[in-house]
């Protein structure tokens, strides 16, 4: 088992994001310092389900993504400003106590076998969010392509990879995206992302209903 750096977040972060970061925190000051010294540096990330992570107490989900950081900036005085690439899927298998800082034994975990997936299926969900962001646009008086939102989301690729990157543009809650993370294969995921663009609709509708 691998012990590795921990960085809760109190967001979802999924595999493909960017994340920028700003380091201050002491203990997080000396967590990145060493993931520096690496040849690799990086950190696991999960979110934080409830409470807060600054004073202790808080309850951390077990399935996560690694932060690779790919830009750094070291302004000498405790303080870095990174932008962070998210990878691979992380499982966390125990947690260790926090040394300064947050660290824990994981592994990785890559979509496990499942019911094969119907490339319309995705493109389903891709075409009821186009959807819903015209539909949001529309009532904002706004003139916007929904297509061009989730243009950025490659079809050509992997289906897991396709479906996280529809889903880093959907304006989900941070329940449905630590639920299209943790979905264990390809299908449950497709089930996810689906039922959280139902979720979302339907809270737009009651929104602009009222």
């Amino acid at each position: 088992m691998a012990v590795t750096p921990m960085f809760p977040l109190q967001v979802a972060m999924l595999p493909g994001e960017e994340l920028p970061l700003r380091i201050f925190e002491p203990r997080y000051t000396a967590m990145i310092s060493e993931c520096l010294a690496t040849d690799d540096p990086a950190f696991g990330v999960v979110l934080i389900a409830a409470g807060r992570e600054v004073g202790g107490g808080d309850i951390r989900s077990d399935v996560g993504a690694m932060a690779h950081i790919v830009e750094a900036a070291d302004f000498g005085d405790g303080r870095y400003r990174l932008r962070c690439a998210m990878g691979e899927r992380i499982k966390v298998l125990e947690w260790q106590p926090d040394d300064p800082y947050p660290r824990a034994a994981v592994e990785p975990w890559p979509d496990e076998p499942g019911e094969s997936v119907d490339v319309d299926a995705i493109r389903d969900i891709e075409d009821r969010m186009v959807a819903l962001f015209e539909r949001i646009a529309q009532a904002r008086g706004a003139q916007v392509v929904g297509r061009d939102i989730v243009a950025g989301a490659d079809a050509s690729g992997e289906a897991s990879t396709w479906l996280y990157a529809l889903a880093s543009r959907l304006p989900m809650g941070q329940a449905d995206r630590y639920a299209v993370l943790a979905a264990p294969s390809v299908a449950a995921r497709v089930t996810a992302l689906s039922e959280a663009v139902d979720t979302v609709t339907a809270m737009v509708e009651f929104q602009l209903s009222e």
